[in-house]
């Protein structure tokens, strides 16, 4: 039996991410910053100063890949890495003020992207879904 990908939640979910990538991409292409860089600066502007392993799992992301991401933005300038002061042997990962200046330009750009994902859908119905994909994820912890 063969499954039908056009109906398959995985591919679906997939499929979806993949054009919401796309369209953040779009978005910040003159800010030279990626949707995985995003998530980085996005928890760094809610809370600054963050071990390198804690950004790993709060943006979902196997530690290797958030070093690599964590360079690149050091490189650009929007973040520096401190000596944690309570472990000599860890990092803080802190904004620099360019990285706080980008909150006020990207975080517009990412809400022009998710009303046009969401144009037309009623609020509950944006809720109730949510609601569905954190129930699936939860249930796919291993």
């Amino acid at each position: 039996m063969a499954i039908n990908l056009d109906n398959s939640l995985g591919f679906i979910l997939n499929r979806t991410n993949t054009r919401m990538k796309n369209n953040l991409l779009h978005k910040f292409k003159d800010y030279d910053i990626t949707p995985e860089q995003w998530a980085v600066l996005n928890r760094l502007w809610v809370r600054d100063g963050i071990p390198p392993k804690e950004l790993a799992e709060l943006t979902s992301k196997d530690q290797p890949t958030t070093v690599r991401i964590l360079l690149k933005l050091e490189n650009k300038g929007f973040i520096l890495r401190n000596v944690n002061p309570e472990d000599n042997r860890s990092f803080l990962i802190f904004l620099t003020p360019k990285g706080q200046e980008l909150k006020h330009t990207l975080i517009p750009l990412a809400f022009e992207v998710l009303d046009k994902a969401t144009r037309g859908i009623d609020q509950n119905k944006i809720e109730a879904a949510k609601d569905v994909l954190n129930q699936i994820y939860k249930n796919l912890e291993p």
